[in-house]
């Protein structure tokens, strides 16, 4: 049974500092690249960031590209998302997910998500 279990949200100030932890279990962590991914309210979730299987290769959304950094320890089955500078439309809900690259895109593997963890930036 796949489990993602996101936390290290909260409520920081515009400008502040954030890091996201997403523990999995029930896949071959280290066969698949990772990825996050987060849903402001009444908007689609989007992608944010993705790391190859290997570490070695990131990938990011223009919107946070310089901003946030994303990361993994396969050892502990665990994908990080250190958020720096943080604004106003970074809040949302924010998800991980092995992911695979589709064209330009980067998309989910399955629609199995976790619970997500919040992000509340304030201006």
């Amino acid at each position: 049974q796949v489990q993602l279990v996101e936390s290290g949200g909260g409520l920081v100030q515009a400008g502040g500092s954030l890091r996201l932890s997403c523990a999995t279990s029930g896949r071959t962590f280290s066969s698949y690249a990772m990825g996050w991914f987060r849903q402001a309210p009444g908007k689609e979730r989007e992608f944010v960031a993705a790391v190859s299987w290997t570490g070695s290769n990131t990938y990011y959304a223009d919107s946070v590209k310089g901003r946030f950094t994303i990361s993994r320890d396969n050892a502990k089955n665990t994908v990080y998302l250190q958020m720096n500078s943080l604004k106003p439309e970074d809040m949302a809900v924010y998800y991980c997910n092995a992911v695979f690259r589709y064209g330009s895109s980067w998309t989910s593997i399955d629609n199995y998500w976790g619970q997500g963890t919040q992000v509340t930036v304030s201006s």
